[in-house]
């Protein structure tokens, strides 16, 4: 059981019957009354986002979530085909279900499969990606007084705003959390 004051972001509980993990919550003290708690968040099957109050002190089953490696083998079609690293079973994830994660998956990678009672939910991407510029604009020196930035695609599909100094065929590092840009390798 977790409590309103063992809430951490990325926690995953039960709540009617369903899966919500918490994506974000605030401690409200009213001038009258009992404390409470606002929370947002993400139904894990649907993807929905909702936003409840509770009271403080109000408890929750913890949802135990299973995590083992997996390595993304290849996409076909819609389709995306993972093994696991332990057993070598291969399985198949439609890309619909994983729209955030498709555009950092690179062929041979390592993540991480969750699921809840041998059910898939879906994958975990690394805090960072290194992927390269397939095609961007060239940047030219003396374009603004500061901090110009152009769109580059990269070799996934995925486009990142980068600085004017990225040209294709350079390896630029990619926080997943934010799809920003973090550096040029």
């Amino acid at each position: 059981m977790i409590s309103t004051g063992e809430l951490r972001k990325g926690v995953v509980i039960e709540l009617d019957g369903e899966l919500w993990q918490i994506l974000d919550y605030h401690h409200i003290k009213m001038g009258r009354g009992s404390a409470q708690v606002r929370i947002k968040f993400r139904n894990v099957k649907k993807g929905s986002t909702v936003e409840k109050s509770f009271q403080a002190g109000e408890r929750w089953p913890r949802a135990q979530i299973d995590r083992r490696p997996v390595q993304f083998l290849y996409r076909d079609g819609d389709d995306l085909h993972f093994m696991e690293t332990e057993s070598y079973e291969q399985f198949a994830l439609r890309a619909d279900t994983l729209d955030d994660v498709v555009g950092y998956l690179k062929d041979g990678m390592i993540l991480d499969r969750t699921s809840y009672q041998e059910e898939t939910l879906g994958v975990e991407l690394p805090v960072t990606v290194d992927l390269v510029v397939a095609e961007t604009d060239p940047g030219f020196a003396g374009d603004t007084a500061q901090g110009a930035r152009k769109n580059a695609t990269m070799e996934t599909g995925l486009v990142v705003v980068v600085p004017l100094f990225v040209v294709e065929g350079d390896t630029l590092r990619i926080d997943t959390r934010t799809g920003e840009y973090q550096t040029r390798l």
